[in-house]
C-alpha cells in the first residue's frame, strides 16, 4: 500500500508554485513591456516639454534666464537634452552636455546627412516630429523630438534609448533578487502555515484510526469560533458515540443469540441435574436442623448453654441453606437464560478496587494480605454486576484457602483484544484430577474445609455460568507455591 501524500506538503508546494509563477510572470512582463512603457512615458514627457517651450516662445519668455533654469530642471529630472537654434544655425538655447553632438544630430536630421540615419517616424504632428535616431558616431540610439516653434526657431529634444534599456535590465535583476528572497520566505512561511492548517486534520485522522480499532474514548476538541474542520470534528464525536452505543447493542444481541442457541440444547439436562443436586445438598442441613430441633422439643438438655448451642447450629444451617438457595436461583437464571445480560463499558480499575475494599475485613480476620497490583486505566465490556460476582467469588475463595505466606495477589494482563484478570493465593495446588471438575455444581475438592467456612460448592459454578453468558473464558493454573484463578473480558 502506497504511503498517502501529505496535505501539508501539497499546500506548501502549491503556494510556492503560485508565488514562483507570479515572479516568473512579472519578470517576463518586465522584460517585454517595461521598455515600451518607458518609451511611452518618455514620449509623453517630451511632448509636454515641447508644448511648454512652444507656449514660452509665443510670449518671448523662452529666452529669459528664469526659463533656462526651468529647462535645466526638466533636463535633469527626465534625462532630456534641449537645443533651440535659428534657421541660419545660431544657437539660442542649449542645455549643458554634449553640445556639439546634439547640434550635429540636428543637422543630420534636417539635412539627412551621412553621419546618421532615421530609423522610423514614431509620431508626427503639425509642429513637431518624434522619431528614433541611430547615431553612428556615438554608436547610440536616441529618441528625438524636433519641430518648429512659434517664432520659427528650430527645437530638438532628445533622450538616449540606452538608459531606458539599462533601467529595464536593472529592474529585472532587482526583481529576480527580490523574487528569490521572497521565494525563500514563502517556502518557510507556507510550511508553517500548512502545518497549522492541517494540524486538526491530522488529529481527526488519528481519532478515526482509533475508531477503526473500536476505541471511542478519544474526542475532538473544536475551537471557538470554529470552521468547517471543527464542524467535521463535532460530527466525528457524534459518530463515535453512536458507534459505541451501536456496538454495545450488537454485543448484547450477539450474546443473547448465542445464549438462546445453547439454551435449547441444555435446558432439559440442566433441569434434571439441578433437581438432583439440590435435593442432595439440602438433605444434610435439613437433617441437622431436624435433629437439633427434635432434641430441643424433647427437652434433651435443660442446660441453657446447650440449648443456645442447639439454636446456633440451627441458625447457621438455615443461613447456609439461604445462601445456597440464592446462589442456585442466580445460577439457574444464568444457565436457563432468564437473566438478560446487559453489556456495558465500565472501568476495570474501579471494579477491582471496590471488590478488594468490600472483602478487606474478611482478609484481616483471616490474617491474609491482599495485594492489587497497579495497571493502566482500562475499560472493559461486560455486565458490571456479574463481573463483580466473579471477582468476589475468586477473592473469597483465595482468602479462605490461603496458606503459608497467606498472600493473595490480583493482577491484570493486557492483551490485544481483551484483558485477563488473575487472582493468585499461596497454598496447596489443586489435584490434577479435580481441576476439570471444580466448575461443576456442588463439587468440592476439600469437603471438610469447604463446610468449615460455610461454602456451598456453587461459587465456581456461578463463575462458569457468568463467563459463558459473556462468551468469554475462565480457568485455573497450579503453581508450586499456590493457585491462580483467572477470567477474561473484552476491551
Amino acid at each position: 500500500m502506497k504511503r498517502p501524500k501529505s496535505i501539508a506538503n501539497q499546500i506548501s508546494i502549491s503556494i510556492v508554485l503560485v508565488v514562483l509563477g507570479v515572479i516568473t510572470a512579472m519578470a517576463i512582463m518586465n522584460s517585454t513591456l517595461l521598455s515600451r512603457v518607458y518609451m511611452i512615458n518618455k514620449r509623453k514627457a517630451m511632448v509636454e516639454a515641447f508644448n511648454g517651450i512652444y507656449t514660452a516662445s509665443e510670449d518671448r519668455s523662452l529666452y529669459e534666464d528664469d526659463y533656462y533654469y526651468h529647462l535645466e530642471s526638466m533636463a535633469s529630472r527626465d534625462n532630456l537634452s534641449f537645443l533651440i537654434m535659428t534657421a541660419d544655425g545660431s544657437v539660442m538655447v542649449a542645455t549643458q552636455g554634449e553640445y556639439d553632438l546634439i547640434k550635429s544630430q540636428m543637422y543630420m536630421i534636417l539635412l539627412g546627412g551621412s553621419q546618421g540615419e532615421q530609423s522610423w517616424i514614431n509620431r508626427a504632428e503639425d509642429n513637431y516630429t518624434i522619431q528614433l535616431l541611430n547615431d553612428d558616431r556615438s554608436e547610440q540610439e536616441y529618441l528625438v523630438l524636433w519641430g518648429t516653434l512659434s517664432d520659427n526657431n528650430i527645437i530638438m529634444i532628445r533622450t538616449p534609448i540606452a538608459s531606458m534599456e539599462e533601467s529595464a535590465k536593472l529592474t529585472n535583476r532587482f526583481l529576480i533578487m527580490v523574487g528569490a528572497f521572497a521565494l525563500i520566505i514563502c517556502i518557510f512561511v507556507s510550511r508553517l502555515l500548512a502545518q497549522h492548517l492541517t494540524r486538526p486534520v491530522k488529529e481527526l485522522t488519528n481519532i478515526s484510526k482509533k475508531m477503526t480499532e473500536l476505541d471511542f474514548d478519544a474526542k475532538y476538541t473544536p475551537k471557538v469560533p470554529g470552521n468547517e474542520i471543527d464542524s467535521l470534528g463535532i460530527h466525528m464525536n457524534e459518530l463515535s458515540e453512536s458507534l459505541e452505543s451501536a456496538i454495545g447493542e450488537l454485543k448484547e444481541a450477539n450474546v443473547a443469540l448465542q445464549k438462546d442457541i445453547e439454551i435449547r440444547d441444555k435446558n432439559e439436562q440442566m433441569r434434571k441435574e439441578f433437581l438432583s443436586n439440590v435435593s442432595h445438598e439440602l438433605k444434610t442441613p435439613i437433617a441437622v436442623i431436624q435433629g437439633y430441633a427434635e432434641g430441643l422439643a424433647d427437652g434433651i438438655s435443660d442446660d441453657p448453654e446447650s440449648q443456645q448451642y442447639y439454636c446456633e447450629v440451627i441458625i447457621d444451617e438455615a443461613k447456609r441453606m439461604n445462601v445456597m438457595v440464592r446462589q442456585l436461583l442466580a445460577l439457574n437464571q444464568l444457565e436457563y437464560g432468564k437473566s438478560n445480560v446487559q453489556m456495558e463499558h465500565f472501568c476495570l480499575n474501579e471494579m477491582i478496587e471496590g471488590v478488594v475494599g468490600a472483602n478487606r475485613i474478611l482478609a484481616d480476620n483471616s490474617d491474609v494480605k491482599v495485594v492489587a497490583e497497579e495497571f493502566p486505566h482500562t475499560t472493559v465490556w461486560a455486565e458490571e454486576f456479574f463481573a463483580e460476582q466473579v471477582l468476589t467469588n475468586y477473592l473469597t475463595n483465595a482468602i479462605h484457602y490461603a496458606k503459608y505466606d497467606k498472600l493473595v495477589r490480583i493482577h491484570v494482563e493486557d492483551r490485544p483484544k481483551d484483558v485477563r484478570i488473575c487472582v493468585f493465593n499461596t497454598g496447596d495446588p489443586i489435584p490434577e484430577d479435580s481441576i476439570d471438575r471444580i466448575w461443576e455444581k456442588f463439587y468440592k475438592v476439600d469437603k471438610s474445609r469447604t463446610r468449615e467456612y460455610g461454602g456451598t460448592g456453587i461459587g465456581l459454578s456461578v463463575v462458569k455460568a457468568v463467563m459463558d453468558s459473556f462468551q468469554k473464558n475462565c480457568g485455573v493454573t497450579n503453581y508450586e507455591n499456590g493457585v491462580e484463578f483467572w477470567f477474561e473480558l473484552d476491551k
